[in-house]
């Protein structure tokens, strides 16, 4: 509760302070989340499927890994089942909000055991955040997503009856936009587990904890950062630059979450200490210390980085699935053993 009041209260401030829509407080901001999306999908591989790689998906997973954001303000209990997708506050060493919290290499399988975890060492869960969750649960959608197109593409493609194959054509059609949709809100949640804020208990100014360095307290730190200085100082052409190679060799989807987040919360003291040199505020001329921009656009290209290898991920992973009912297994299918009508239409 405390952490959504103070992201709102943030807002509020550099709206009247700057001119900064809410909305590009409460995330990495639109051109964040825009840049995430869009370096991904120009990096995807020719091993994916080819309506993915055309400028038009492209922009189009641009603009819907905002979406997370944009739904904000529905009411409840839209907003708060959804707001606290976006982070996941671990303290010092590791753990969720404190010592009793889990680390996120032991996070129990559901969601549900999650909180009941929470609950159960007295830290309220909407305090908490359950980003790992959002991302897990992301990967998976995407991951079936996949697995019904290429049974749908499959079977398109060695349909002779018409009616059958007009059917397959446009079911296909329908699960690529979901495909380009999914991978938007799979690439919201990345983006945010890229952003060190979204990652420690110090998301907002250090906060009332040890403070040996002397780190800010302003309550501007979060959205400054994220929304002004990622719009006035990122490129496109340098966050593609900076992302890592793809790394694909034995996933596991758990162990590689917590890994990716927990570098991410490695980066809390690193970006407070830079803040503290002024590297995220403009001098005199107007130009940026180059360490803060090079911090950011290395932050923006790790989430990049991310997507793309979970993108890949998901569409091997696919390959692996049955689909449908009853279940037609999609290897079968795009090998021409099994006819999966009945899986795709439903057999009632």
């Amino acid at each position: 509760m405390k952490r959504l009041a103070l992201v709102a209260s943030a807002a509020l401030i550099v709206v009247l302070g700057a001119g900064v829509t809410a909305t590009q407080v409460s995330a990495w901001g639109s051109t964040g989340h825009r840049m995430v999306g869009v370096a991904a999908m120009r990096a995807l591989s020719d091993e994916l499927p080819a309506f993915l790689r055309t400028p038009g998906a492209v922009a189009e997973v641009g603009e819907l890994s905002r979406e997370p954001d944009r739904t904000k303000g529905a009411g409840q209990p839209h907003d708060r089942e959804r707001d606290t997708a976006h982070f996941v506050d671990l303290d010092d060493d590791g753990h969720v909000m404190t010592s009793a919290g889990p680390t996120l290499a032991e996070l129990p399988e559901l969601k549900s055991e999650y909180d009941a975890l929470l609950l159960s060492a007295g830290i309220e869960v909407n305090d908490a955040g359950y980003l790992p969750y959002a991302i897990m649960d992301g990967f998976q959608q995407l991951a079936r997503d996949f697995a019904t197109w290429r049974v749908l593409n499959a079977a398109e493609m060695r349909e002779t009856d018409p009616g059958k194959k007009a059917w397959y054509r446009q079911d296909r059609e329908r699960r690529q936009a979901l495909v380009l949709r999914d991978i938007g809100y799979l690439s919201h949640y990345i983006g945010d587990g890229a952003q060190p804020h979204h990652m420690s208990v110090h998301y907002n100014g250090w906060g009332q904890y040890p403070n040996p360095e002397g780190f800010t307290n302003s309550r501007q730190t979060h959205g400054a950062f994220e929304g002004a200085f990622i719009r006035r100082n990122m490129r496109l052409d340098a966050v593609e630059a900076a992302m890592p190679e793809p790394n694909l060799d034995g996933f596991e989807l758990r162990a590689r979450m917590a890994t990716y987040l927990t570098t991410t919360a490695s980066q809390v003291v690193p970006f407070y200490r830079l803040e503290k040199t002024g590297a995220f505020a403009a001098d005199a001329d107007g130009a940026v210390l180059a360490s803060g921009a090079e911090f950011a656009t290395v932050r923006l290209a790790a989430g990049a980085g991310e997507l793309r290898d979970l993108i890949t991920l998901a569409w091997r992973a696919a390959g692996e699935q049955s689909i449908g009912w009853p279940a037609v297994k999609v290897a079968e299918v795009e090998a021409g053993a099994a006819d999966p009508w009945l899986a795709m239409i439903g057999e009632d």
